[in-house]
């Protein structure tokens, strides 16, 4: 599987990046090995993660996803072949939260545990911290990385705005700056990034990890309607996405993937994969049937003329 370089970081990786929203929650610890085993089978070589995941499912307090996954690279000795990539800031409990230097050293430890390794390849803030100057957030992850604890940083959700004023920073503190972007972007929901960020991240070569990549699933082409939206837990997510212009986009889905003997998943992700800015989608998955979808995704190349037909039915 060829390999793509991470914006300017080292970090090589698989054109899709298996996500770990859904270990511990939709995926118990023995399907969540049965997807990790095929993912590393498949050539995949990057996971993604947060401390938070899955702390919203009842009886759960956040971790579960990194313990999962620190626990198969032990089992199955992987951890040299993975590229792990984890969130701090989410909430996590009682002043366990944000982006400050004191909360980023106590947070990053507790990820270490869980994920049993020594050091994170990727390390993101996971949402905006208005409280928290980025000099003193960039700072802590420049301590982080001196003591060999994390390799790189970067952020996500963060708007133009938000992402130059973190370059500024760490221009002006000669210090590590997000290398890496993790915005919300798949063919439903275009704009966020495309309205400047995608320009920002070309210009300054940062690498893009997308999420919700698939519209949190409606882009598989199972929710047409609100009766379908009970067929899965996420299901209540997709209901802004059920009209005229979610219609559209899903019928030149499935009017493409028929022509390539595809999924419109698919052909989504093959979308996202060809798209200048991004490095790589990522997608979750609860199945070894779902794993080996995301790998034919990888080897599928759309047209011009298929490109140009998803970007019209997808326009606002």
């Amino acid at each position: 599987m060829q390999l793509r370089r991470l914006g300017r970081t080292d970090l090589n990786i698989a054109p899709v990046v298996l996500g770990g929203n859904v270990f511990g929650w939709t995926a118990d610890k023995a399907t969540s090995f049965a997807v990790l085993d095929r993912f590393a089978a498949a050539g995949l070589s990057a996971v993604d993660t947060a401390d938070a995941y899955s702390s919203w499912v009842p009886g759960n307090h956040g971790g579960e996803s990194e313990t999962i996954i620190g626990e198969w690279m032990k089992a199955r000795g992987t951890r040299g072949r993975t590229i792990v990539i984890t969130k701090v800031g989410s909430p996590m409990g009682k002043g366990k939260e944000g982006l400050s230097a004191r909360y980023i050293e106590e947070a990053v430890e507790a990820s270490l545990r869980r994920l049993q390794t020594d050091v994170i390849d990727l390390y993101l803030s996971h949402w905006p911290d208005q409280a928290t100057p980025f000099d003193e957030t960039l700072g802590a992850y420049q301590r982080l990385i001196e003591k060999g604890k994390i390799r790189w940083c970067g952020g996500s959700n963060l708007t133009v705005a938000l992402l130059e004023a973190a370059i500024a920073a760490a221009k002006a503190r000669g210090g590590p700056r997000y290398e890496v972007l993790q915005p919300e972007y798949n063919l439903a929901d275009r704009h966020g990034f495309e309205n400047g960020l995608a320009d920002l991240c070309l210009r300054e070569d940062i690498g893009v990890i997308t999420y919700f990549s698939l519209a949190k699933g409606f882009l598989s082409g199972k929710y047409r309607s609100e009766e379908d939206l009970t067929k899965s837990p996420r299901g209540g997510g997709v209901k802004a996405y059920l009209n005229p212009r979610g219609f559209r986009i899903l019928d030149a889905l499935e009017a493409t993937a028929k022509r390539y003997k595809a999924k419109p998943a698919e052909v989504a992700l093959a979308w996202l994969i060809a798209r200048p800015a991004v490095t790589a989608p990522i997608a979750s998955a609860t199945s070894i049937e779902q794993v080996d979808s995301l790998v034919r995704a990888t080897e599928l190349t759309l047209s011009d003329t298929d490109m140009a037909s998803l970007n019209e039915a997808s326009a606002s």
